[in-house]
């Protein structure tokens, strides 16, 4: 069987792609002949091909490409075609629905769309921003209008699905790759990096850093668990997908948070091993790998009672959306065991 996998990005610090990998070297392990398409990539896959349409290296001007990917027909056709002699075409997320949508419209190619949502406009403080969410919203939907399957990574967004587009889809929840991420993994080497010492206490994000994720309430709440108890961390992984959101919370973090930009694959395991808890204040998660990754290695949550986390969050505490009072007497009620 012939698979075509289609993500906008192939990045290992991106937890949709690192869901793409895992379902690529699933197919491939089966005896698939598997491509994963992406606009850009810093992967590479053992067990399948990856091919990279290319888009501008820019940050600013990759979001605004993307959005506006339905504008390149040129691309759109030629990668449509390319798909012609596949059984089946996997689309992830838009912009990349639309080559999936053509190749099912012009060659009759099996037409999977995966579904992880698209956070809601509104938790985005700049009008720029929201602006961006709203159209980006409209133009994933209407890119779905003839898929013939769709898979939502939980069952909140398969109601989400159903509300928004009239689409029925199954629930396939992400699965976690046990080979990397468990009890075992090395609790010792990033504690030894960032010189967090044996009797502190460490709190770990990770995620992309974008105002839906909630990480200036994270900051706050930190800043009440630091005045009931000086020794204690905060270490915040992940990408920074919108510059200004990012310097304003370097600004406001106290000098026990940690910022960490980029993490290799095969590093952040060691995150997951060296911290005491694992925390995320987002307000928008369609199924949130980093809870699943930190439970599978052994460590407690803390989350809001939000979107899907009551089906992923298993070992932990949810909070009130909102209570970052609450969210903080979690937080010490754990660590302070």
């Amino acid at each position: 069987m012939k698979i075509a996998i289609l993500t906008p990005t192939f990045y290992h610090y991106s937890g949709i792609d690192r869901v793409v990998e895992n379902q690529a070297e699933l197919y491939a392990k089966k005896g698939s002949n598997v491509t994963v398409f992406a606009l850009d990539s810093n992967m590479n896959g053992k067990k399948f091909n990856v091919e990279v349409l290319g888009m501008p290296k820019s940050l600013f001007l990759q979001r605004i490409y993307r959005l506006f990917f339905f504008l390149d027909l040129l691309k759109i056709r030629k990668y449509a075609r390319k798909l012609r002699n596949y059984d089946m075409v996997i689309s992830h997320f838009y912009p990349m629905n639309l080559i999936a949508s053509l190749a099912k419209k012009k060659y009759d190619v099996k037409y999977v769309y995966h579904n992880h949502g698209v956070g809601y406009d509104r938790l985005f403080s700049n009008l720029a921003e929201r602006v961006y969410m709203k159209i980006f919203g409209y133009l994933n939907k209407i890119s779905l209008k003839n898929a013939d399957e769709a898979v939502s990574v939980s069952k909140f967004l398969q109601s989400e699905l159903l509300k928004e587009t009239g689409i029925k889809s199954k629930v396939q929840y992400n699965k976690i790759d046990s080979r990397k991420f468990n009890r075992n993994v090395n609790r010792k080497i990033i504690r030894k990096k960032f010189r967090i010492k044996k009797n502190e206490k460490l709190l770990l994000f990770v995620g992309r850093i974008s105002p839906h994720k909630n990480v200036h309430s994270l900051l706050k709440i930190f800043d009440m668990v630091s005045r009931e108890s000086g020794n204690v961390k905060l270490l915040i992984v992940g990408k920074p997908t919108f510059p200004l959101y990012y310097n304003e919370l370097k600004k406001a973090a106290n000098k026990n948070v940690i910022f960490v930009e980029d993490v290799e694959d095969e590093e952040l395991p060691s995150y997951y091993g060296a911290c005491n808890l694992y925390v995320t204040a987002s307000l928008w998660e369609g199924f949130n790998l980093p809870i699943a990754e930190a439970q599978a290695c052994g460590k407690k949550v803390v989350a809001f009672d939000v979107c899907s986390h009551p089906e992923v969050v298993k070992n932990g505490i949810l909070v009130e959306k909102g209570d970052v009072e609450g969210f903080a007497k979690a937080i010490l009620k754990i660590i302070l065991r």
